[in-house]
């Protein structure tokens, strides 16, 4: 099998895998719609749909980062940039942390381990992001 190097095929083949990857997520989230009218939110949160759902749209923003790094313009140094956003999730981290430990319903536990998973899963796609700028600068 030849490797397509006619880049008006290319682009036509990328547009099909987008158009057939939105009607993917339009069915899955048209059968998740489905299941939180007749069975509720529990039933949705509980399908192994969702979780397909979730990681197909994460994994759609990956990709799309990439694209993004590939078109800006290095305004600053990556390292700085990490820093940068790095201090900003810790102090909203933080907030929400004390947020949750001050509500009603919850302790000083409870914000520690909010506050800390949304440290980490809101600092993954930074660090992703500055892996992908020194890549570019490199």
């Amino acid at each position: 099998m030849k490797k397509i190097t006619d880049e008006r095929l290319i682009l036509k083949n990328l547009k099909s895998i987008r158009g057939a990857y939105t009607i993917q997520t339009l069915g899955i989230l048209g059968i998740l719609g489905y299941d939180w009218i007749t069975r509720g939110s529990e039933a949705v949160f509980e399908s192994p749909l969702w979780f397909i759902f979730i990681v197909s749209t994460t994994a759609g923003l990956f990709f799309s980062m990439d694209i993004s790094v590939s078109h800006e313009t290095p305004k600053r140094t990556p390292k700085k940039s990490l820093g940068i956003s790095t201090i900003i999730i810790a102090l909203i981290s933080i907030a929400v942390g004390i947020f949750v430990s001050f509500s009603s319903k919850s302790d000083s536990i409870n914000g520690l381990i909010v506050g800390g998973v949304l440290f980490i899963v809101v600092l993954i796609p930074y660090i992703y992001l500055y892996y992908l700028r020194t890549k570019q600068q490199d």
